[in-house]
């Protein structure tokens, strides 16, 4: 294993003169591979199990059917996943914890996480808020973001011989299922891609979706899912990358479309499409980092998150090309800098990025693990 090295990456814990800095990554020699520490990881559950019980504020995105539908509060709506400001981001903050738990079970945190999942996964609420979806108009709720998230923390869960996280796995069943049916009533009719820079991107959630289908063996949802994504994407050719970014877009659509179909073609296949869908001059635009004018503003704080959504899409990407080519070192070189231009910006005091952009950066600095 090559020796590592900390860098100056620090996320600054505790306020006046009580705070301290500590090291929230450590690269090896070459710069190129990257770990979370165990004192980054402590730090960042930090976040979600700050925001995980927080109520207010709250967007639910709610479409209410009555007047007495219309005044629920969000701890009635979704029992399980109210906190963190939306749905989805309680959702990938529990994904969050999960995979710290998992990767880093030394970590002071343990047992405050195992408190808060063992609360959220509690049968009656999951049951809840998957009868949420059989509600009127609620079938296209949380399409396809919070869908692809929620699948990612089942996955997260399938396999792990862990006595909290067998029942946790256990409870979460009812709206996993109800989240795959959902999906494939809506694969057949999607005749168009979302190709937005946001939520709805088609690409991002087709990739947390196929990586659930084949950890859990569901064959029949794997193939609607390679089926789509040939259909929707097969014939791109040209990605007007030089277009990216949008002033919210936490998401490149060129990259994650690109991040989707390395799943689904043969690495042959991939090769040519990945050819005739970048040239150098898109890949060298998207290496530029975005600005980030305003972290108090919800949207603007979204390009904290599109940097590490690119990190992680350039190093899978970078990963296609052989060792020699230069593609493959301006990727990782890429992908590195994004990464450690965001991840001070995790913590930053703004509730506006605190309540979701840590699990964006686990995603990230664990994806390879």
């Amino acid at each position: 294993m090559k020796q590592l090295i900390l860098l100056g990456i620090f996320l600054l814990i505790g306020k006046c003169h009580f705070a301290q800095e500590t090291p929230l990554i450590a690269f090896d020699s070459t710069h190129h591979n990257y770990v979370l520490t165990t004192a980054g990881a402590s730090h960042l559950a930090k976040l979600p199990l700050h925001c995980i019980h927080k109520e207010f504020p709250n967007k639910t995105s709610h479409t209410s059917n009555s007047a007495e539908d219309h005044v629920q509060l969000p701890s009635s709506l979704h029992p399980s996943f109210y906190g963190c400001f939306d749905w989805h981001s309680s959702v990938h903050g529990h994904w969050m914890l999960i995979r710290l738990l998992k990767l880093y079970p030394e970590i002071t945190e343990n047992k405050k996480i195992r408190e808060v999942l063992n609360t959220s996964f509690q049968p009656e609420k999951i049951i809840a808020e998957a009868m949420y979806f059989n509600q009127p108009n609620t079938k296209s709720w949380e399409r396809t973001y919070g869908w692809a998230w929620l699948l990612k923390l089942d996955e997260e869960l399938t396999g792990w011989n862990d006595p909290d996280a067998l029942q946790w796995h256990k409870a979460l069943q009812p709206l996993t299922q109800k989240i795959v049916t959902l999906w494939m009533d809506f694969l057949p009719k999607q005749t168009y891609p979302n190709r937005t820079g946001v939520h709805p991107n088609t690409a991002f959630g087709l990739v947390f979706a196929i990586d659930y289908a084949r950890k859990t063996g569901n064959k029949i949802f794997e193939q609607a899912i390679v089926q789509a994504a040939q259909q929707l994407y097969g014939k791109d050719q040209n990605a007007p990358a030089i277009w990216e970014p949008n002033g919210s877009d936490f998401l490149s659509p060129s990259l994650e479309e690109a991040d989707l179909m390395k799943r689904v073609l043969q690495p042959e296949a991939f090769t040519i499409w990945r050819d005739a869908f970048f040239d150098d001059k898109s890949l060298i635009h998207l290496t530029v980092l975005p600005v980030v004018s305003d972290r108090d503003d919800l949207q603007i704080v979204h390009l904290d998150g599109l940097c590490f959504s690119r990190s992680w899409c350039m190093q899978g990407l970078a990963n296609t090309y052989p060792d020699n080519h230069p593609n493959r070192k301006r990727l990782l070189e890429s992908a590195n800098k994004h990464l450690v231009t965001a991840l001070p910006e995790i913590a930053s005091g703004k509730y506006s990025g605190e309540h979701w952009l840590a699990s964006f950066a686990v995603y990230a600095l664990t994806l390879y693990r």
